[in-house]
């Protein structure tokens, strides 16, 4: 080797060591390329570990519950947590080490409980549903999303398989363990049951990114409390907060964006720090600037407290699956209505949907297995829900939709997940908007074109886009089985306006199809320097 090329292999290793720990560009022009603030995503707003928590402890198998008996447990179970809702201050249901059989839904309906089991692995708890949730009674909180797809004839139809089917209510709706306030709707679908809110302010104007809103008419409003924010489209097709929604990007809202005037097109649950005269501090930034006519305000927000949900192993037959949006419910968790709460260290095996959610926030996710053998709807879903916190989420099984953002869902996070089986990073349309796939990793396997479609944009017709501006991708790791010379094509995106992919990489060469008018940087660099946004922001905003 001459000095020369010498000298120019010893530049490159350098100047491959320096991209590797450059800090990119969005991070210090943010005003000139938006990048929102994730770090107010999972419990206490990303302030404080989840708890050990402490409390008065009931034992399952003193109402009953015998393990390993090849007998349903679902009778003695339902004492428990009966007792266990009737109990003072806080509350730990046990659960024993060994197999506990379930055939009916456990609902948690207070605050300060955490439901525990002795593990998620082999010599821990095991929650096995021998049936899916079709075979239940039909829940009386889902009544109004039976009425939605029977209304609008949701029906999966694929000719070629000689399909047509109606939507079931558990394609994204309920779950063996279901944290619920009775009474409280799970999720807005029809105009005509739309209650009148308990209304606390009317809302003018606020900034997007920024904490301060300006209010009028105010009720019974102090700080500390948790309130809705809810933002209106009353203005029909041309309404201005579709317009600000999408910041005018080449992309075709639907009609649900218009066609329900009386439900919120943007919501979000916020804690009030500070009350000043008409102006009001909340601790997380808006997603979207408000304006007059958005008819924006604020709600009361019914909701629990410090609920967990731990240690424990969800198993279910491997049933046949028989087409999309028809799964019959073997559904492990569904949360709805719970704030500041956490569920860690499960493992689920064979379901259609691991953990659902709906009308949640602050809530962290995190050391999750999904695996089995059957094909599933959804692993931990994110929809309708704000300032989530999925971590150490690892998928095993193949999964029509392993991450997504639903609609509604706002200042989510998925971070440090893996997908070892099929992966698809999906955006479910529903004005969902501000969501971030932090250092996440795939395998994939590129088609014969070396190309892989990895960025899904699910969702009907009627919400679409697949998202709404600010997206966020960072630090993306792809792993590539035979990876060649050639540059793989990552794929998908059509309709995602504005989105920030920042540091693509892996084990070969990328490039990135991304419509329309997405943000790129660090193309093909290892982000070694700051390989989690959130972690960074998080930091930054606590100095």
């Amino acid at each position: 080797m001459n000095r020369q090329t010498l000298i120019i292999c010893c530049s490159l290793f350098v100047n491959s060591i320096i991209l590797g720990q450059q800090t990119p560009k969005i991070l210090t022009d943010s005003k000139t390329n938006y990048l929102p603030d994730f770090s107010y995503a999972g419990y206490h707003f990303g302030e404080t570990n989840l708890p050990e928590s402490q409390g008065k402890i009931i034992n399952v198998t003193d109402f009953g519950v015998k393990a390993n008996d090849g007998l349903d447990d679902s009778k003695a179970l339902l004492k428990a947590v009966k007792a266990a809702n009737e109990t003072q201050g806080n509350v730990i249901l046990q659960l024993p080490a060994g197999r506990i059989i379930l055939s009916d839904v456990l609902y948690i309906e207070r605050s300060n409980f955490v439901l525990r089991g002795a593990g998620s692995g082999e010599n821990g708890t095991e929650i096995y549903c021998p049936r899916p949730m079709m075979y239940l009674k039909n829940p009386e909180s889902l009544a109004e999303l039976r009425e939605y797809l029977t209304s609008f004839d949701k029906r999966q139809r694929e000719t070629e398989n000689n399909i047509d089917l109606p939507f079931s209510q558990y394609a994204w709706s309920g779950g063996f363990i279901w944290t619920q306030i009775p009474g409280e709707r799970v999720k807005s679908y029809l105009d005509k049951y739309e209650p009148t809110p308990s209304f606390l302010a009317k809302v003018s104007s606020g900034n997007m990114g920024e904490h301060v809103i300006t209010v009028s008419e105010v009720k019974d409003l102090k700080v500390g409390d948790i309130v809705e924010l809810q933002l209106f489209n009353k203005d029909g097709e041309n309404g201005e907060i579709i317009k600000d929604l999408y910041k005018g990007a080449n992309v075709k809202p639907g009609s649900h964006h218009w066609n329900f005037p009386k439900l919120p097109i943007v919501r979000q649950q916020v804690e009030i720090t500070k009350i000043a005269g008409s102006k009001i501090t909340i601790k997380t930034p808006l997603t979207i600037s408000i304006k007059p006519s958005y008819q924006a305000q604020l709600v009361e927000w019914k909701h629990l407290n410090e609920v967990g949900i731990e240690h424990i192993r969800f198993t279910f037959p491997d049933i046949p699956r028989v087409a999309h949006h028809v799964e019959p419910g073997n559904n492990a968790i569904f949360l709805t209505r719970v704030f500041n709460s956490w569920v860690k260290d499960v493992t689920i095996t064979n379901s259609d949907s691991g953990i659902l959610a709906e009308e949640i926030s602050n809530v962290t996710v995190q050391d999750i297995i999904t695996d089995g053998t059957h094909i599933a709807h959804y692993t931990v879903t994110l929809g309708g829900v704000h300032n989530v916190l999925v971590k150490n989420l690892k998928i095993y099984n193949k999964t029509v939709h392993p991450l997504s953002f639903n609609t509604f869902a706002t200042k989510n996070v998925y971070q440090n997940c893996e997908i070892f089986a099929d992966p698809l990073l999906d955006q479910h349309s529903g004005a969902n908007h501000q969501n971030l796939f932090d250092n996440i990793t795939v395998h994939i396997t590129p088609d014969k074109n070396n190309a892989y479609l990895l960025f899904g944009g699910g969702g009907a017709e009627y919400w679409k886009p697949s998202h709404g501006p600010f997206s966020t991708f960072w630090n993306l790791n792809v792993q590539v089985s035979n990876p060649s010379d050639k540059p793989v094509l990552l794929y998908g995106m059509k309709d995602g306006p504005f989105a920030r992919i920042i540091a693509v990489n892996g084990n070969a060469k990328f490039e990135v199809k991304y419509e329309p008018e997405p943000y790129i940087e660090l193309l093909n660099t290892s982000m070694e320097k700051i390989p989690s946004l959130y972690e960074y922001q998080l930091k930054k905003r606590l100095k």
